[in-house]
């Protein structure tokens, strides 16, 4: 909680991901005590419907989800709460200020699949490289799906050489 506590009162970016639905259910308590703290969470598909179910939202609509995680109380009151939410070849859900925006996953041809361990954490490694740049929501995003589309396309977390991505 230091960590979480020394952000919120240097005005810092504080990022979670819910990182795999087991925590989400048997780790409830300790996550919740950070949640108020928490300026961008990331998570997939499996992972939200998990979240939501643990606390009660009552609903298995992914943007709904996002939208309840995106309102729940927060203490850095200066910084919007953002939520994406990751949803394999679907539409990445991201919610902010009360609203959804989706943003279309790159479609990769089963055939250059080689393996998708890595996918989620290369998202989150492209959207902060572009955030701690100060680059707009929807660039952050657009170098999130770029990572980790080209991560599956690797064996292991790797990423090419030379990037391709394009602001």
């Amino acid at each position: 909680m230091y960590i979480a506590e020394h952000a919120c009162k240097n005005n810092k970016p504080f990022c979670m991901n819910l990182s795999a639905p087991f925590l989400c259910q048997f780790f409830k308590e300790p996550m919740m005590k950070a949640f108020p703290y928490v300026d961008i969470l990331f998570g997939n598909e499996q992972e939200a419907l998990v979240f939501s179910k643990e606390q009660e939202f009552g609903t298995e609509n992914i943007e709904e989800i996002a939208l309840q995680i995106q309102s729940l109380p927060k203490k850095n009151e200066k910084r919007p709460r953002i939520v994406i939410i990751t949803q394999e070849e679907n539409p990445i859900i991201c919610a902010t200020d009360g609203k959804i925006t989706k943003y279309p996953a790159t479609y990769v041809k089963a055939e250059e699949i080689v393996d998708t361990n890595g996918a989620g954490d290369a998202f989150v490694g492209g959207f902060l490289a572009q955030y701690i740049m100060k680059k707009p929501l929807d660039v952050c995003i657009r170098c999130g799906i770029y990572a980790a589309t080209e991560v599956i396309k690797q064996s292991g977390c790797t990423l090419p050489e030379k990037s391709n991505f394009i602001e």
